[in-house]
């Protein structure tokens, strides 16, 4: 993988224990996310006070990556909308790929323009049964209540405005198209992005935390991984918002240093949350958007 002077140190790894993969959660049904807005005439990276008021205060924004942004980004996608935390999240893959009858014949659908809701009624006409056993359906279930369909990042424009992803869940505070940290859930995701952003060479000169948190591509994995993800979320928010208060409200704009007296922070915070969750083995470096 190719390097960059910017990027800094990764915290320890752990190795984990494989176990043998469960049944499928039960699909929960989640109260509405009311439709996001735009924040005329905040610069990014900005919120608006009475917007930090109604949310419990400063917030991070957030993006999750997986491999198909199907099973475990998009569990981490929910939690976090859930906890009112501006979230997107993606996949690295070059097409998206699920579980069909055999090794040799997955389902493959293209990535940006296949909905969540064309997936399963296209694997719920071809064999209800087994995508049922399987937990595709399940799956399927959650992710459409999210948004619309599976990302790339790869083909993320960074900077753009996402307003036609109003409706996803988490979309507020988003709208900008950029974030602060992106979790991944696997190394070679974590790797793509990284290699992804060095090809892009940080033309919006934006720090972004990039940490991969290690998770298997199961079921029961993802439950569990996607609350360790937003308890690492809850961690690096309250130092986010620690931080922007001793500055005085300042963040990345205007020089303020709250975002760098943060970016310091980070290694720390991570270490400290790898210590509860030592099956999870993460990594991290600084990049820029």
């Amino acid at each position: 993988m190719a390097t960059d002077p910017r990027l800094a140190r990764d915290p320890r790894r752990v190795s984990t224990t494989p176990h043998p993969p469960p049944p499928p959660p039960p699909v929960e049904v989640w109260p509405q996310q009311r439709p996001a807005s735009v924040n005329d005439g905040l610069q990014d990276g900005q919120t608006s006070a009475s917007q930090e008021r109604e949310e419990g205060g400063y917030k991070l924004k957030f993006c999750t990556v997986c491999a198909s942004n199907q099973n475990r980004s998009m569990e981490a996608h929910l939690r976090l909308a859930l906890a009112s935390y501006p979230v997107i999240s993606f996949g690295t893959g070059s097409l998206v790929r699920l579980p069909g009858p055999s090794i040799s014949q997955p389902n493959v659908y293209p990535f940006n323009s296949t909905s969540y809701d064309t997936m399963y009624t296209e694997l719920n006409t071809k064999d209800p049964r087994l995508y049922r056993a399987n937990g595709l359906l399940t799956m399927l279930e959650r992710n459409r209540s999210v948004k619309f369909g599976p990302e790339r990042w790869q083909d993320w424009n960074i900077g753009k405005p996402r307003l036609e992803h109003r409706e996803d869940r988490g979309s507020q505070g988003v709208e900008g198209g950029v974030v602060d940290v992106v979790i991944t859930c696997e190394e070679r995701c974590w790797d793509a992005v990284i290699e992804n952003l060095i090809e892009r060479e940080g033309r919006l000169n934006r720090p972004v935390h990039v940490i991969n948190v290690d998770i298997k591509d199961n079921h029961e994995e993802a439950l569990v991984g996607g609350k360790a993800i937003l308890e690492l979320a809850g961690m690096l928010n309250a130092a986010a918002q620690e931080e922007r208060d001793k500055a005085g409200g300042e963040w990345r704009d205007g020089g303020g240093r709250g975002g760098m007296d943060f970016d310091d922070r980070v290694p720390d915070l991570i270490a400290e949350w790898q210590e509860k969750w030592p099956n999870l083995p993460a990594l991290w470096t600084l990049a820029w958007f």
